[in-house]
């Protein structure tokens, strides 16, 4: 046990957007590949960029349209049952 403060899981943010908060546990050559693509986007940026910025930006770049966040009255397209957090993209081949 630590005696960091505790950070809420999730909440939002005024831009409409949410943050969350969580531990990844990585092996050692998926975090060098997250600084480098962090190095990529500073240089892009012209600015530094954390590891958190560069998951998120990485993240953003790969999804596919979110069907299930549309205005209410619409209805999301059924999903099938293959689809799930295996269709997220990943960094590395282990699970």
């Amino acid at each position: 046990m630590t005696n960091a403060p505790q950070v809420p899981a999730m909440h939002a943010l005024p831009d409409g957007e949410a943050e969350l908060s969580l531990v990844v546990r990585l092996p050692w050559e998926d975090l060098a590949r997250l600084g480098q693509e962090a190095g990529r986007l500073a240089s892009q940026m012209q600015r530094p960029v954390t590891l958190d910025e560069a998951v998120s930006y990485r993240l953003r770049s790969t999804r596919p349209s979110a069907s299930h966040a549309k205005p209410s009255g619409e209805q999301p397209a059924a999903v099938s049952s293959g689809a799930g957090v295996t269709s997220l993209p990943r960094i590395s081949g282990t699970a």
